[in-house]
């Protein structure tokens, strides 16, 4: 049995297309989980209840942590170290193997321009330090000899339509507006395609030798700058590369307003200086080509035409 906890999101979702090619016994754990295989075995769960989690993670072999929580400072702060305790402690009763899905955001802001799996731990935000808190939660464990896990780190999204590429740039232009970006639209950002991420947690789920280590999810390694994405995304769209920059100020003042922009101000370190996520790591160790940023564009269309 592989176990999502957290099935409903953008990650689980796609995961659970792609454990198929490594299991038929999958089960989906989430507040209200729907299949998406016809064979999918359903539980519903809160996973900040204890039992809950014990009895969601029994007779499991692999447990994939993709939750996502609203994405506000204090929700996280009271869900994620209380989440991460009650996953950690029934995998270990369990005997199960732990995958947790984590961002970047644990990272030091000044060595973001070539991010690896040996890049230095240094939070600067609130967010961050959360991430970095149930990280070392988990690493800690697996130092001890207490629980096999691994750490399968993505950089921002792109394709899915709660990825941050298409709630700034696509969204915007299928309705004739301007497109959005953080901060500074000359500075290089990488993007991890959805599938991709998800291919590549799978795979490492059952790859007992990938195990007790942090890995970066596959990401292609063109080094577009934000102006570049909006271009290439207004060329598939025909549309006008219109943009304009949300500045931390911007994002401040409009927070007043839209909650979810003050909850992005503290992030917004991550646009005004270049963002490269390196993969190549999993890549050589898989020999995995992850999508262009051309294909993951027309990935990301097609789906909104759906």
């Amino acid at each position: 049995m592989q176990t999502i906890l957290g099935a409903g999101g953008s990650i689980g979702v796609e995961l659970a297309k792609a454990l198929p090619a490594f299991t038929d016994r999958i089960r989906l754990v989430s507040r209200t989980p729907q299949k998406v295989n016809a064979g999918d075995e359903l539980f519903a769960a809160d996973l900040t209840d204890a039992a809950a989690v014990d009895k969601a993670v029994s007779g499991s072999e692999v447990v994939y942590l993709t939750v996502g929580f609203p994405y506000r400072t204090k929700i996280w702060e009271q869900r994620w170290p209380v989440t991460m305790h009650n996953v950690i402690n029934a995998c270990k009763r369990h005997n199960a193997r732990l995958v947790f899905f984590d961002n970047i955001y644990m990272y030091d802001r000044d060595h973001l321009q070539q991010m690896t799996e040996e890049t230095p731990i240094r939070p600067t935000s609130k967010k961050g330090t959360v991430r970095r808190q149930i990280a070392d939660m988990l690493m800690s464990e697996v130092k001890e000899g207490n629980l096999t896990a691994l750490i399968a780190r993505s950089a921002d999204f792109s394709g899915g339509k709660s990825s941050l590429l298409h709630q700034l740039v696509t969204d915007n232009l299928l309705k004739g507006k301007k497109a959005n970006w953080l901060t500074d639209a000359g500075k290089i950002h990488s993007f991890t395609f959805v599938p991709d991420a998800a291919k590549g947690t799978a795979i490492l789920g059952n790859t007992p030798d990938a195990f007790n280590q942090v890995w970066h999810l596959p990401t292609d390694s063109s080094r577009l700058t934000g102006k570049q994405w909006i271009e290439l995304v207004a060329d598939a769209l025909n549309a006008s590369p219109r943009y304009s920059i949300l500045s931390p100020f911007m994002l401040g003042l409009l927070g007043i307003f839209i909650p979810v922009l003050k909850e992005v101000k503290e992030m917004a370190y991550q646009y005004d200086r270049d963002y490269f996520f390196d993969s190549s790591k999993f890549n050589r160790r898989f020999s995995y080509t992850p999508a262009t940023p051309q294909e993951a564009v027309e990935h990301l269309l097609a789906e909104l035409q759906r």
